[in-house]
C-alpha cells in the first residue's frame, strides 16, 4: 500500500501552523543529515553502569512466574517465537530486515529514503520492526537474572552484536520511526541491568565502542525528530520514556544531562496531554492505555533508581491511569476492546500466559496501593517485583484524591460501564471520536456497545487485525459496520482520510448515565456523524430480568440503515426471523441468551465472509477468526425506533 499525493494533502489539512513549521524544520534537518558525513559519538572512558537492581530483588520473583519466563526463554533459545500471528523458527540468527510473512527484505540505503509504508517494496513493516524492539532479548536477559545460566546472556550478546552490525546509524528500516528507537533503548537499559551478574556485561555495553555509538546515535535521533502536533500520541511517550531511561542509566555522554531533562519535560507534558483527568487514555484505544502506562512506570523506575526528581504530575497521571484501569475491567480483569490495538508493550520481562492487565494492576498495587473497590488480582509476574523494587512508593503516606468507590461513568472520555448480576458487563461508548486532529487510532464506533458475560464476549468489539498492507481489512475493522452500532446510507459516522487519518469526526454527547437505581442502570447518548440526521441510543440493564434493552432512534429524513451486532467467537447463534438463540460454554457450563432484534429490519447472519469482509473477530494484531455478525437492513423515517433486547438465561 503506497501513500498517495491526496493522502499528504489530507494529512496537511489536519495540521496547524506551528506543526507545519515544525515539520518543515524536520524535513530540512533530514536533508542535512542525509547529505552530511555521519558524526561519531564522543569518546567515553571509565564508564560504569550503576543502575542495578536492589539486592534481593530477583528472589522476590514468584516460582510460577519464573517458570513461565523460563519456558518462554527456552523456546526463544530454540529459535522459535510468534509475532502478530506469524510463527517463526529463525531466531537463531535473525535476518533483521526480512518480513517472514511476505518473504520480502526491506531495501538498503539511508533510513529517510526507505518507503516503509509500501508493503510491495518493504514487506509488512510491523513484522520487521517488532523483533528489533529487542523485547524478546529482555526475556532472555530476565531468564539469566533468575537462573544465572550464561547461555541466555551469551545469546543476548550474540544477537545485539548482530543487530548493531546490520543496522549502523541512519542506515535502513530500523532508523525510521521514533517509537521503535525509544522502545529499543528501554529494552537495552533493562538488558544491561538484567545481565549485570554476567562477566561479559560491561564489555558488551559500556566497554564496547559499537554499543556506545548506537546508544548515542539513538538519543541524538530522538532529540532531533520528536513526534509533534497531530502525531504526539503514544509515539511521543515512547520516545520520551526511552530517551529518559537511557539518559539516566547510560548517562556517559556530554549531552546526557540535556537529553535527560528534555525527555523528562516531554514525558511530563505528553503524559498529561494524552490522559483525561479521569485517568483514561485520550486515544480511547485501550491497548494504548496499557502501552502508555507501562512506559510511564518504566520511566518512573529509572528516575527513582537514578535519584532524578520528577514532577508530581507524572506520578499522579500514572496513579489515575491505574485506578481507571481497575475501574473498567470486567470480572476476568479484561478491559474494553476499544479502538486500535497492535499488541505493543513498553517493557516485556515475562513469559507467555502472563496476564498483561493483571500484571499492570499488580504493579499499581505495589507502587500506589490498591483501593478497597479494586478487583481481586490473581496470578503473578516477573515485572512487578522488579519495577516495585525501583519505584519509590507513592500514595500510601500522603493524601491523594482517589475514587472512594468504583467509577462507572467517565464523562471526559464518554465511557460508561454498566454491570449486572451474573457478571454481566456492558461498555457504552459516548466519547470523542479520538485524540488530536487526525484521531489516528480511533474507530468509527460512536454509540457502540460491548457486552460480556463472566468475561466472555457476547456482543463483541471485533478488534483491529492490521494496519498496513491490507486496506480493505483496515477499513472493515475500523468501520461503523464493524461495530455494534447503526450505519446509515452505507457510510461511516466519521470520514476516513487514510489508515491513520480521520478528516471528519462525529461529535457525541452523553445525555444520561444513571446507575443509582440498583434495579436498573440507564445510559443514553447521541452523535451527529450522519448529516441531516442524529443517531440517539438508549441502553437499559435491568437486574431482575438480567436483560439489556437497546433502543436506536434516527431523527431526520428517511434513510437506509444497517444495524450490526457482532458476536464473540465463543458464541453460537441460531437466527430465525428476528430472534437469535445464543449459546456458549463458560467454565465448563453451558450458557445461553436470547437476542430479540428489531422486527422492522430484515436480519441475516454473516460469518467469515471476505468479499467484502464481514463476520470476523481479531483477538490480537495480525490474527483473525470467523465469528457471527447479525446485520439488520431496512429504512427509517425518524418516526419510530429500533428496539433490541438481550436476555440472559440461568
Amino acid at each position: 500500500m503506497t501513500t498517495s499525493a491526496g493522502w499528504y494533502l489530507r494529512r496537511l489539512s489536519r495540521m496547524g501552523p506551528q506543526e507545519v513549521g515544525g515539520r518543515v524544520g524536520d524535513a530540512a534537518r533530514r536533508r542535512w543529515w542525509r547529505s552530511s558525513v555521519l558524526p561519531h559519538g564522543p569518546s567515553v572512558t571509565g564508564a560504569r553502569f550503576t543502575a542495578v537492581l536492589p539486592a534481593g530483588t530477583i528472589a522476590a520473583v514468584a516460582p510460577d512466574a519464573a517458570k513461565r519466563l523460563l519456558a518462554e526463554a527456552d523456546r526463544l533459545m530454540d529459535g522459535r517465537a510468534e509475532f502478530f500471528g506469524v510463527e517463526r523458527d529463525d531466531l537463531f540468527a535473525p535476518d533483521w530486515w526480512r518480513d517472514p510473512k511476505t518473504g520480502r527484505r526491506a531495501p538498503a540505503g539511508h533510513a529517510f529514503d526507505v518507503p516503509y509504508r509500501d508493503e510491495d517494496a518493504v514487506g509488512d513493516i510491523k513484522q520487521i520492526w517488532e523483533p528489533s524492539r529487542h523485547q524478546y532479548l529482555t526475556v532472555l536477559a530476565a531468564a539469566h537474572a533468575v537462573t544465572g545460566d550464561e547461555r541466555y546472556a551469551e545469546r543476548v550478546a550474540e544477537h545485539l552484536r548482530s543487530w548493531w552490525a546490520a543496522n549502523p546509524p541512519l542506515r535502513g528500516v530500523h532508523w525510521i520511526s521514533g517509537i521503535e528507537l525509544g522502545i529499543r533503548l528501554l529494552s537495552w537499559v533493562w538488558i544491561r541491568r538484567l545481565l549485570d551478574g554476567w562477566p561479559g556485561a560491561g564489555a558488551l555495553f559500556e566497554g564496547n565502542p559499537v554499543a556506545l555509538e548506537q546508544i548515542w546515535h539513538h538519543q541524538r535521533w530522538l532529540a532531533a525528530f520528536p513526534s509533534r502536533g497531530s502525531s504526539a500520541n503514544n509515539h511521543v511517550i515512547a520516545e520520551a520514556a526511552g530517551q529518559f531511561a537511557a539518559a539516566c542509566a547510560f548517562g556517559w555522554f556530554p549531552s546526557s544531562a540535556r537529553w535527560r531533562s528534555g525527555a523528562l519535560r516531554s514525558l511530563e507534558r505528553h503524559l498529561r496531554a494524552n490522559t483525561f483527568l479521569s485517568g483514561l487514555n485520550r486515544e480511547l484505544a485501550t491497548e494504548y492505555h496499557g502501552l502508555v502506562l507501562e512506559l510511564g512506570l518504566a520511566a518512573l523506575a529509572e528516575a527513582d533508581a537514578a535519584a532524578v526528581p520528577v514532577p508530581t504530575t507524572i506520578r499522579l497521571v500514572l496513579l489515575r491511569m491505574t485506578d481507571a484501569l481497575a475501574a473498567v475491567v470486567d470480572s476476568r480483569s479484561r478491559p474494553p476492546r476499544q479502538g486500535d490495538a497492535d499488541d505493543g508493550h513498553g517493557l516485556v520481562l515475562d513469559g507467555a500466559g502472563t496476564d498483561r492487565w493483571a500484571s499492570l494492576l499488580a504493579t499499581g498495587d505495589a507502587v500506589f496501593g490498591r483501593l478497597a473497590w479494586w478487583p481481586t488480582v490473581t496470578g503473578t509476574d516477573v515485572r512487578t517485583p522488579l519495577l516495585a523494587a525501583m519505584v519509590r512508593p507513592y500514595g500510601k503516606d500522603r493524601t491523594v484524591d482517589r475514587p472512594a468507590s468504583r467509577p462507572v461513568h467517565f464523562p471526559d472520555a464518554g465511557m460508561t460501564i454498566l454491570r449486572g448480576p451474573g457478571e454481566i458487563w456492558c461498555r457504552c461508548d459516548g466519547g470523542p471520536h479520538g485524540f488530536l486532529s487526525i484521531a489516528a487510532h480511533a474507530h468509527a464506533d460512536a454509540l457502540s456497545v460491548e457486552v460480556r458475560h463472566d468475561g466472555i464476549d457476547v456482543l463483541a468489539d471485533p478488534g483491529t487485525f492490521c494496519y498496513h498492507g491490507q486496506p480493505e481489512w483496515r477499513r472493515y475493522f475500523r468501520s461503523t459496520l464493524g461495530h455494534n452500532t447503526l450505519e446509515v446510507d452505507g457510510e461511516d459516522q466519521s470520514l476516513s482520510g487514510g489508515p491513520f487519518l480521520w478528516t471528519r469526526h462525529a461529535r457525541t454527547r452523553v445525555l444520561v448515565a444513571d446507575t443509582s437505581d440498583p434495579g436498573a442502570a440507564r445510559w443514553c447518548a447521541e452523535h451527529d456523524g450522519y448529516r441531516q440526521s442524529v443517531h440517539r441510543r438508549r441502553v437499559e440493564l435491568t437486574a431482575a430480568g438480567r436483560e439489556l434493552r437497546v433502543v436506536d432512534e434516527l431523527r431526520g429524513p428517511r434513510r437506509a440503515v444497517r444495524l450490526a451486532f457482532h458476536l464473540g467467537p465463543a458464541i453460537t447463534a441460531d437466527l430465525t426471523g428476528h430472534r437469535a438463540e445464543l449459546t456458549w460454554t463458560g467454565d465448563g457450563e453451558d450458557r445461553s441468551a436470547v437476542l430479540d432484534l428489531p422486527g422492522q429490519l430484515s436480519w441475516q447472519a454473516h460469518r467469515g465472509e471476505t468479499d467484502p469482509p464481514l463476520g470476523w473477530y481479531s483477538a490480537g494484531f495480525g490474527r483473525r477468526e470467523p465469528a457471527t455478525t447479525l446485520v439488520g437492513t431496512g429504512f427509517t423515517d425518524g418516526a419510530q425506533g429500533f428496539t433490541t433486547v438481550l436476555g440472559f438465561r440461568g
